[in-house]
């Protein structure tokens, strides 16, 4: 139970960047983009294939960040200079990028068109290059020591995988917070709000459109490179239903932690993108559920997530009617107390 959790938590910063692209698209720019389910393996992809062609992890994570802000760019640009529906631009992004993802996998094969996965088991990545230095240090033998005096049976391996993508999302979020109190980025958050206000204000909204697009999809195309080194494959199916989780975890993180500010909703999504991964890890625990059931849970988790606020939503609602009568009829009582007195002096 403890390991399940731990993996969940860690996948959970890693599909966190990702939820952080679909908000903005979703929620800040109100632009129902499906160009994540493609940008997603494009990501893991092309991070796969050049590590296996010999390049640096590093240098293989930048360059997959890169392409997928040009799938997010593209879609933008079919939207904005194509006067595409908003919603099919993305599908059809999406349907290319599948063609296209299975080119940049193919570059690994000498005279190949296409190849649907990579494994990474013997190739180094991020992660591997990060354990190295961290093995070193000797802080796993002492966490793993104190959890197995406390009864704890099966313990990670290595923290260092938490540490690290727990530092990377801190690092992008504050990035992401700090971006969107930018000039440019209060103009994308205002082009979701009301273009024509923007508009009036000389702002090129099809300019803010195409970089919120091409920056959501470079998150995405972030969280599958570091999937596929976390994974040590990358497959063509990676980016099936991706949406839906991204969604999921906004709507989570949404329904308990609230969106006052940037700060507070960024942080919501983080937490919603672990949240998920905890509930599903514990779903798929459950004995007659099995690995092939999951995009069903995933379903489910998002029926619950959209239908539970607008219950709480309705009981707070009535609540709030219940105290102002109360507060009106006492104040009627008051006045009728303050005419009686007045009556008998």
């Amino acid at each position: 139970m403890f390991t399940a959790i731990f993996g969940s938590v860690e996948q959970g910063f890693i599909y966190a960047l990702m939820a952080l692209g679909v908000y903005l698209t979703f929620r800040v720019l109100d632009f129902p983009d499906l160009t994540v389910d493609g940008s997603f393996v494009t990501g893991a992809g092309t991070a796969a294939a050049m590590i296996v062609l010999g390049y640096h992890p590093a240098i293989a994570t930048l360059v997959a960040i890169f392409a997928g802000f040009l799938a997010g760019f593209m879609t933008g640009i079919l939207h904005t200079k194509g006067k595409i529906n908003p919603l099919l631009s993305g599908i059809l992004m999406m349907i290319a990028l599948y063609s296209i993802n299975l080119r940049i996998m193919g570059f690994t094969i000498e005279n190949s068109v296409g190849r649907p996965n990579i494994p990474l088991m013997n190739e180094g990545t991020i992660f591997s290059q990060f354990f190295s230095w961290w093995g070193s240090l000797g802080i796993d033998d002492t966490i793993n020591g104190f959890l197995t005096s406390l009864g704890i049976q099966y313990v990670p391996k290595t923290w260092g995988t938490l540490v690290i993508v727990a530092i990377l999302i801190v690092i992008i979020k504050f990035i992401f917070d700090w971006f969107l109190k930018t000039e440019v980025g209060l103009a994308i958050r205002a082009t979701g709000d009301n273009k024509k206000m923007i508009r009036s204000f000389s702002a090129n909204t099809d300019t803010l459109v195409i970089l919120g697009l091409g920056i959501s999809n470079a998150l995405v195309a972030f969280s599958g490179a570091l999937i596929a080194q976390y994974t040590k494959a990358a497959d063509i199916g990676l980016g099936i239903g991706m949406i839906v989780i991204g969604l999921a975890s906004v709507i989570i993180g949404e329904a308990i932690f609230g969106t006052k500010t940037i700060v507070r909703t960024t942080i919501a999504v983080i937490t919603g993108a672990i949240i998920y991964r905890i509930v599903l890890a514990l779903a798929l625990r459950v004995e007659f559920l099995d690995a092939g059931d999951m995009k069903l849970i995933t379903a489910f988790i998002v029926i619950v997530a959209l239908i539970l606020p607008q219950f709480f939503e309705k009981r707070r609602e009535k609540s709030r009617k219940a105290k102002r009568h109360a507060l009106r009829e006492s104040e009627v009582l008051a006045l009728n107390r303050s005419k009686e007195s007045e009556n008998l002096a």
